[in-house]
């Protein structure tokens, strides 16, 4: 959107920061200079972790503080607008250390039920947001065919949280996967086992690899 409208929409509802709330400055697009220098960061050493069946997942920031906070406002508040400010913030993750490393892009679904309760798929719109800054599409291959408990709900129980998700997604379509180099989006990445299952599941369909992105990653 531009023009007077824009305009208009920036004097009702002035634009403001994704992870302070402060009001931005001219020039300033959903992050703030002060945000900008001290939010929780993954040095370039960091970014990176492997995970089982994911050969890389990156990751711009730690889960913690500012991040959290505003991360929580976007998956619980409808604050859905976020997603194109953390899209940003991930697809410059993602130039920097997976680069000619995935054909295509694609999300970890929720399942259809929590999808309407929330009214939209937070990792869908993460993954489009990216993929625009990319200059590329992120498209649906996967389902989640059984309802499972909030991961967030069992803590850093690894176990419990390979079992929650075991067998809970699907591919909706092998023949766009088969052969490819998928590049997975997420929106936090905590002890993996979500990413993993959805990489296993796109593996076992053909995918010829799964590398990963999500916004943050939890300190272990």
């Amino acid at each position: 959107m531009t023009g007077p409208a824009e305009v208009l929409l920036d004097l009702l509802f002035p634009p403001k920061c994704v992870f302070c709330r402060k009001l931005l400055h001219k020039g300033e697009e959903g992050l703030c200079a002060a945000c900008r220098s001290s939010l929780p960061w993954t040095l370039s050493g960091e970014a990176g972790q492997r995970l089982e069946f994911v050969s890389l997942c990156v990751s711009p920031l730690w889960y913690q503080d500012a991040v959290r906070a505003s991360f929580h406002r976007y998956k619980f508040t409808g604050l859905r607008g976020y997603a194109k400010t953390y899209g940003r913030l991930m697809a410059r993750c993602i130039r920097e250390h997976l680069a000619g490393q995935y054909d295509l892009i694609t999300w970890v679904p929720l399942a259809p039920e929590r999808r309407r309760k929330r009214g939209y798929d937070q990792a869908m719109l993460l993954a489009l947001a990216a993929a625009q800054v990319l200059e590329d599409t992120a498209v649906e291959t996967l389902r989640k065919i059984r309802s499972t408990s909030a991961q967030s709900g069992l803590g850093r129980d690894d176990s419990a949280r390979r079992a929650n998700v075991l067998g809970a997604y699907r591919v909706s379509d092998p023949a766009l996967v088969e052969g490819r180099r998928v590049l997975l989006i997420d929106d936090i990445v905590t002890t993996g086992s979500t990413l993993s299952e959805c990489a296993r599941t796109l593996r076992s369909a053909g995918a010829a690899g799964v590398t990963g992105a999500t916004l943050a990653r939890a300190r272990r």
